[in-house]
């Protein structure tokens, strides 16, 4: 099954996606800043990335920005409060492939992250 890693300072959010998708069967880890989740992308090359924007240590951006850089090629959905069109288009930029909102509906997460791996397969 596929593997998942969510990327997010905030327990409560990653406690509500990790269980949005377990519904699917997926594997799921977490990383609560982008550094974390930079050193799990090497150490376990998960299949589709969850990440936050806001984030002490490394953000989401320079999350992204670090994946590019090592030119790793594992969809990322950003999920993020910052409703700002700006951020939006810099996340699509740097590589992510789709941006949700929080709160997260759980329909909207779970086709989200079953279209990234439908494709991947």
């Amino acid at each position: 099954m596929a593997l998942v890693l969510i990327i997010d300072d905030a327990a409560f959010s990653r406690r509500m996606i990790r269980k949005y998708l377990q519904v699917d069967g997926y594997q799921i880890l977490e990383a609560t800043n982008g550094r974390e989740g930079l050193e799990m992308v090497h150490n376990h090359q998960p299949n589709c990335v969850l990440a936050d924007l806001l984030m002490p240590d490394m953000n989401g951006f320079e999350f992204l920005e670090a994946m590019q850089a090592e030119e790793l090629k594992i969809p990322t959905i950003i999920i993020s409060a910052d409703i700002q069109e700006g951020s939006r288009n810099q996340s699509y930029n740097l590589g992510a492939v789709n941006f949700i909102n929080k709160p997260v509906k759980e329909n909207e997460l779970r086709k989200a992250v079953q279209e990234v791996i439908n494709r991947k397969e």
